[in-house]
């Protein structure tokens, strides 16, 4: 019988409600899943045949660890889903600089490398109205800030300390997200499934649900879920799932993150998500 990890973290050490559907979907195909906290030192990785990415929510806080942990993984030999290659792609920010050079359309982003005398004021253009600034290895808002151009100098103050360990996006914010929202494409073994309409609370800019923000199931056109695909069609490993995030504007994708690790993928919004889900693991453990 093939053992496949789900694996979680400890705030979440059951994984969440829809991702747990996952296990006795996998069962009526004779493969045994449980939820696993990916750094539980007592866990003896070697009995699993797949790790599969869920649910570790607390990996950006724990970097040092989980970097350690993903070497630990690969020297084992065990195989992931999503692949140690693409999770270390994916983990740092600064992914999306690559996809710019590739012709992707991004939110217009300065990619700040770690230092001890950072200078917004100097690097930010003098258009810019309203910032966003996090750490390019980060998830869930996560030391992530909106502000005002007339108060770059308080926030360079604030992100003096954090700039000397981090590396930093700071990104132009983008006043849509507030109207039209963020819009996820969720893939499936690089298959289109589903697409979320996220949209934040009033008077806040973050649309994760735990800040207020709704979620709606919609359907997009095919000429921008082709959009999509061109996106992850540049990953050149498989992917078991991939979340495309961005801002619509003039019909067109402006990419906010693409995320391979530990997303959302609204399963509880999708009915046929947890079929496509289970087809695509064992489309890619054959």
């Amino acid at each position: 019988m093939t053992k496949i990890a789900l694996l979680a973290c400890e705030k979440f050490p059951n994984l969440t409600p829809s991702d747990r559907l996952l296990i006795p979907a996998l069962a009526k195909h004779n493969i045994q899943a449980k939820a696993e906290i990916w750094d539980n030192p007592s866990v003896d990785w070697t009995t699993y045949d797949y790790l599969i990415f869920r649910n570790t929510w607390d990996y950006y806080e724990k970097e040092k660890e989980f970097n350690l942990w993903l070497t630990q993984i690969e020297k084992l030999g065990i195989k992931t889903l999503n692949s140690i290659d693409t999770i270390q792609q994916n983990k740092h920010k600064f992914y999306l600089k690559d996809l710019q050079k590739n012709g992707v359309t991004i939110i217009p982003t300065l990619f700040q490398e770690k230092t001890n005398s950072l200078d917004l004021k100097a690097i930010i253009p003098e258009h810019w109205k309203k910032i966003v600034i996090k750490p390019a290895f980060s998830a869930g808002s996560y030391l992530t800030e909106v502000f005002q151009a007339d108060e770059i100098e308080s926030i360079n103050s604030k992100y003096h300390s954090i700039a000397v360990e981090k590396e930093l996006l700071i990104q132009e914010f983008k006043p849509e997200i507030t109207s039209i929202g963020e819009t996820s494409f969720i893939f499936f073994n690089k298959q289109f499934s589903h697409c979320v309409n996220k949209k934040p609370a009033a008077n806040d800019f973050r649309i994760q649900v735990q800040y207020g923000g709704k979620y709606t199931l919609i359907q997009p056109s095919k000429e921008l879920i082709q959009q999509a695909q061109e996106i992850i069609n540049l990953f050149p490993d498989n992917l078991l799932y991939v979340r495309v995030d961005g801002i619509i504007i003039n019909n067109k994708i402006h990419l906010m993150e693409v995320e391979c690790i530990e997303p959302d993928l609204y399963l509880n919004l999708a009915p046929t998500s947890i079929e496509k889900f289970t087809t695509s693991i064992l489309e890619l453990i054959k």
